[in-house]
């Protein structure tokens, strides 16, 4: 359950750099609010996946869904661009992640 609750903590970290940026564009209060709310969902379900998983594998694996997750969701929903250096890093950080979730 504890690997469940880090790889929705990660998504929730995704969701709330997607909404810093929708909020960076707006400034409209609705996206800080998703903001912080995400952020605080990400921080609980980080924290509650600690307690099982040892805390340099689960925080790599939380800033690598969100490295890969903000950067995903930039290239498709903010026009970023989609060089493939850039897909080729996102590769490399996806291997890491399952290596660390491998030897763990």
């Amino acid at each position: 359950m504890a690997w469940v609750a880090l790889i929705v903590a990660g998504l929730f970290e995704t969701f709330g750099v997607a909404m810093m940026n929708q909020y960076s564009v707006s400034r409209n209060w609705k996206p800080l609010v998703f903001l912080v709310l995400g952020f605080c969902i990400s921080l609980f379900l980080l924290d509650y996946s600690m307690h099982t998983i040892s805390m340099g594998t689960a925080y790599a694996i939380w800033t690598g869904i969100g490295v890969v997750g903000g950067t995903t969701v930039g290239m498709f929903f903010y026009g970023e661009s989609k060089d493939w250096k850039r897909i080729l890093c996102i590769f490399i950080i996806l291997c890491a992640s399952i290596g660390l979730k491998i030897i763990s």
